[in-house]
């Protein structure tokens, strides 16, 4: 998949800057997109999406251009659907 790597290292630098607030895992990935599993406790603030744009916007400077396609809400955070563009 492109960008695989990029995405596993943008994962690392996500959650060493935001975890335990927020916290990334990949879920599942395919050719054309991936899934980002979010936990953690920004679910009870305001900004919920603006943690899922923050990694989009971190995948792109590292050149990898991505676009949301679906945000699955649950208890503890989100599936976010990403879109290789």
């Amino acid at each position: 998949m492109k960008g695989t790597n990029k995405i596993k290292e943008t994962i690392e630098e996500y959650n060493k800057y935001r975890s335990p607030e927020s916290h990334a895992t990949l879920f599942k990935q395919n050719v054309k997109s991936f899934v980002i599993n979010f936990s953690g406790t920004y679910c009870r603030t305001c900004g919920f999406y603006d943690y899922f744009e923050d990694f989009r916007l971190m995948l792109e400077t590292k050149g990898v251009e991505t676009k949301m396609t679906t945000v699955k809400e649950k208890e503890d955070g989100a599936y976010v659907t990403f879109k290789l563009k």
